[in-house]
């Protein structure tokens, strides 16, 4: 049996040629540091040589941990020798996921940037072509949005749907059109399929929308997308305020800010993004 040396340093991102950057394990690591970091290289390497590479123990400690993990049914081994997650895991995800309350997770992040742009912010989830505000929460302003938690809103005439859409394939924004039109809610909205192409295509590329008093007149905002454990963008949060107080520049300064809660929300529902992208 081979004897375990000296792993490597500290912390020691690594490019093994597999998806994600790994962490060497830290030369002080005990026992159930070192089994956690050997669970998550088998949930996200399939071969056993990635695993030892991912984690930077000997092989003799990876081997011996990873049998255990099998054993326990945490992991899982294919006919051709590959890891996969095995039953136990999914179901503690499973458990996991259904109690996740995405109002309970984004509030504390929502309060500190209301604490810092001191406009009212929103937290929305499409409900088939709508956005359902999960979250509203106001500034210290004299004045409230014409908003409440529950609302729904047109997806093509606000920031949140906008991000949504965002996701969209081509075909999919061309099938949304076709079942939920257009409507003009003010004389700003967007009314044609060329338009709304032509904003979203511009979403994209930014990474965040505008309102442009597109929803409700006097009201803008900009909007950020926050994606869940999958990568996909069902929820978004808005910094939303009134024209007469904020230019749309101003609205639009505030995106980096927006964008940064957004993804601060989305780590804590476990999104990772992909360093390959």
């Amino acid at each position: 049996m081979a004897i375990e040396t000296t792993p490597g340093p500290v912390v020691e991102p690594i490019g093994s040629g597999v998806a994600g950057a790994d962490v060497r394990v830290a030369p002080s690591a005990n026992a159930s540091e070192k089994t956690l970091l050997v669970l998550e290289a088998a949930l996200t390497h399939a071969r056993f040589m990635d695993v030892v590479e991912a984690t930077g123990l000997a092989k003799a400690t990876t081997h011996r941990i990873l049998s255990t993990l099998v054993d326990r049914r945490f992991v899982a081994v294919a006919a051709d020798g590959s890891y996969l997650p095995g039953p136990k895991i999914l179901s503690l995800a499973g458990q996991a996921l259904a109690r996740i309350d995405i109002s309970a997770i984004a509030q504390p992040f929502v309060d500190a940037l209301v604490e810092k742009v001191h406009c009212t912010v929103h937290v929305g989830v499409v409900n088939g072509d709508e956005i359902v505000y999960l979250i509203r929460s106001d500034s210290d302003k004299p004045y409230q949005m014409p908003s409440r938690v529950g609302h729904a809103i047109p997806m093509h005439s606000s920031g949140i749907g906008k991000v949504v859409l965002s996701s969209y394939t081509d075909d999919g924004l061309e099938r949304f059109v076709a079942r939920a039109g257009l409507p003009r809610r003010t004389e700003h909205t967007i009314t044609s399929i060329e338009g709304l192409r032509a904003e979203i295509a511009t979403v994209r590329e930014l990474g965040y929308a505008l309102d442009r008093e597109e929803n409700v007149p006097g009201v803008g905002c900009v909007a950020a997308p926050i994606r869940d454990h999958t990568g996909s963008i069902t929820y978004g949060l808005s910094i939303s305020t009134l024209t007469l107080e904020h230019t749309v520049e101003q609205i639009e300064a505030m995106s980096v800010l927006a964008v940064e809660t957004a993804d601060k929300i989305s780590a804590a529902l476990g999104y990772t993004p992909d360093p390959t992208t």
